[in-house]
């Protein structure tokens, strides 16, 4: 029986969906302790020190007083007259501001970071001024006066513009705007191969003879034609590499939609049709078409935002096996965890598909950010699909990225457009729209994809495993052990912090950047493995034929890429709300769920509750 393929999908046609895995809770989870730096649990992995990040009180912030600022202070730690008269003006209804900071000297590395581990995001550099931009709680504004470095304090103040529908941020959220300031990186001579629905014009991409869609060819049955009828590839591409030059407040928008990489080469290999449907073999044969384009367009990169169900174990199955050759011939393959996050049977768990399902790629599964610029509010988005595999029990995600209502590239009277026309993003001056909104982990792993270009960019000769340690390990592990969303029917999702969930942590461009890391060996994803006792172990990956030979990246003793320092070191509680002795993951044998997640037979009924087009995401 042939396996149909579909998009990682953004939006939804169906109204049914998974019910909810804990519908009917009457309030979000809340925790009286600190949020925890990294999650995931620690069974017979190696600890190491950890950074204690604080709690509720400081991240969310809705307590923080919003009064006009002062600060008594004398000598050099008085902050009489360092703050702007309007600071107080632009405190957001969570208790948070954006702010420059002004200093007489730069702030050191190590101060920078100490503020982030208290609250604080770091937007920018602006090391002209000697000036830092800031997003904190509003209460630690008057923390930052009295700092005898500080020279003054003032709102990040906006542009007058109007209003879009509602959207999320994201270069922000993941510090690539820090990693465009400081490193001036754009993609510029990277080819990332596009395996979606095909790719339309847009002038983001650029056009005629300086268009960066610099390759394109179709692999759909009776099909020859490359331009997007679906509408998922184009947005895809745009959160890649689009330029952003049709937005922002000159041309009516409230934005500017750059996509990740603005300069990058796209390779559009067209596999799914008018439907957002496609084959095994014509996935296979676009993965194969782009390993020999490979160095014609300097192919570093596949991005493959589609899936399907997982039928065999990872060393069977076809699509398998051609993304690690496309891996062991140089190419990051980075691939969408899936939407089955509301699977009910199982919390979502065991739901990863193919070919995210292999330990050689990045697999990525996708954050909500609340509508913010920081990320100390961001929380895993319930259509997020978590693992451990279906059958080999590989642990999924790799990382996680924004990819809830992200704005990106319209393709202009494609499927999606004509079903959807209210997630157009129209602009202010009576234009007709040049973007759309869409949700999924099809959206958060362009992101990751275009942040692969911008390291390949810096350092061309690093292998598609060292990207991957690197990526895992500069991973931000603050995030709230607790986090609740709501689809669009109301239906309340609650979910808590692990490695089956958040992967290895939050991608973190900047960092990733910054880092100098050689992995020796390969990056396999681990596995999970079930004790007799119930307990359960992380243990390395077996290595498959396709890369006999190598070690393997992570090992408990390793002090750079142990599973500590990359996982985390945190214990899940006995009496988690998640978790607990009823749990299909950690919980007893008998119950529900339990021998779905582990196992030894696919689990093929999650095609059937996947996020797919019409769902605007998670509120």
């Amino acid at each position: 029986m042939s396996a149909a393929w579909g998009v990682v999908r953004g939006m939804a046609v169906l109204a049914i969906l998974a019910m909810p895995s804990y519908a009917g809770s009457n309030k979000p989870i809340t925790s009286s302790t600190s949020n925890s730096v990294v999650w995931g649990p620690t069974h017979s992995v190696t600890t190491s020190p950890t950074t204690t990040v604080v709690g509720d009180s400081v991240v969310w912030g809705p307590s923080h007083p919003i009064t006009p600022f002062t600060v008594t202070g004398t000598g050099g730690n008085a902050a009489v007259n360092k703050f702007a008269n309007d600071l107080t003006d632009h405190v957001d209804e969570n208790g948070l501001v954006t702010v420059i900071v002004q200093y007489r000297q730069m702030p050191t590395a190590s101060a920078l970071t100490n503020l982030k581990g208290r609250g604080a995001m770091l937007r920018s550099k602006l090391n002209l001024i000697h000036a830092v931009t800031l997003h904190v709680p509003a209460d630690m504004v008057e923390e930052l006066a009295k700092d005898p470095n500080v020279v003054y304090i003032t709102p990040d103040r906006p542009m007058s513009l109007t209003s879009t529908p509602t959207s999320e941020q994201f270069a922000s959220a993941v510090e690539a705007d820090i990693a465009a300031s400081t490193y001036g990186l754009d993609g510029t001579g990277i080819g990332v191969a596009v395996i979606d629905s095909g790719v339309a014009a847009h002038a983001d991409l650029g056009s005629g003879s300086s268009s960066r869609v610099v390759y394109s060819q179709s692999f759909v049955s009776g099909d020859t034609t490359t331009s997007d009828k679906y509408g998922h590839g184009t947005h895809v591409a745009g959160l890649i590499g689009g330029s952003g030059n049709g937005s922002g407040s000159g041309n009516g928008y409230a934005a500017k939609y750059a996509g990740m990489a603005p300069n990058v080469n796209i390779i559009n290999l067209r596999v799914l049709d008018q439907n957002g449907l496609g084959s095994d073999s014509q996935v296979i044969a676009a993965i194969q078409q782009a390993i020999s384009l490979k160095s014609t367009y300097n192919i570093r990169v596949i991005n493959m935002s589609l899936g399907r169900p997982v039928f065999e174990k990872y060393t069977l199955d076809p699509v398998d096996q051609a993304v690690e050759a496309a891996w062991k011939a140089g190419i990051v393959v980075v691939c969408a965890a899936g939407n089955n996050g509301r699977y009910s049977p199982t919390s979502g768990f065991g739901t990863i598909g193919a070919p995210a399902n292999d330990p050689s790629v990045i697999t990525v599964g996708a954050t909500m950010t609340e509508q913010t610029s920081t990320r100390v509010d961001d929380k895993i988005a319930s259509f997020s699909s978590k693992g451990p595999t279906t059958l080999d029990h590989i642990v999924k995600p790799d990382l996680v990225a924004p990819g809830n209502a992200l704005v990106s590239l319209r393709a202009n009277g494609s499927t999606l457009d004509t079903l959807f026309p209210q997630f157009e993003v129209s602009p202010n001056n009576g234009n007709s729209a040049k973007y759309y909104v869409l949700s999924g982990t099809s959206m958060a792993t362009p992101v990751v994809s275009g942040a692969v270009a911008l390291m390949l960019q810096k350092t061309p000769t690093l292998t598609p495993d060292q990207v991957k340690a690197r990526l895992m390990k500069t991973a931000w592990k603050g995030i709230g052990q607790y986090s609740y969303s709501h689809d669009s029917y109301g239906n309340l999702f609650n979910n808590e912090y692990d490695m089956f969930t958040y992967g290895a942590g939050y991608l973190d461009v900047n960092a990733a950047l910054a880092d100098t890391n050689l992995a020796t060996g390969i990056a396999l994803s681990p596995t999970a493995v079930v004790n007799s006792n119930g307990s359960i172990t992380i243990t390395s990956t077996a290595v498959d034929s396709n890369f006999t030979g190598s070690s393997v990246v992570w090992g408990a003793n390793s002090t750079v890429f142990g599973t500590s320092v990359v996982w985390g070191s945190n214990v899940l509680s006995a009496t988690s709300v998640v978790w607990g002795a009823t749990s299909v993951v950690w919980g007893a044998t008998s119950t529900s769920g339990y021998s779905v997640v582990w196992g030894a037979t696919s689990n093929v009924a999650t095609a059937s509750t996947a996020l797919s087009a019409g769902d605007p995401g998670d509120n």
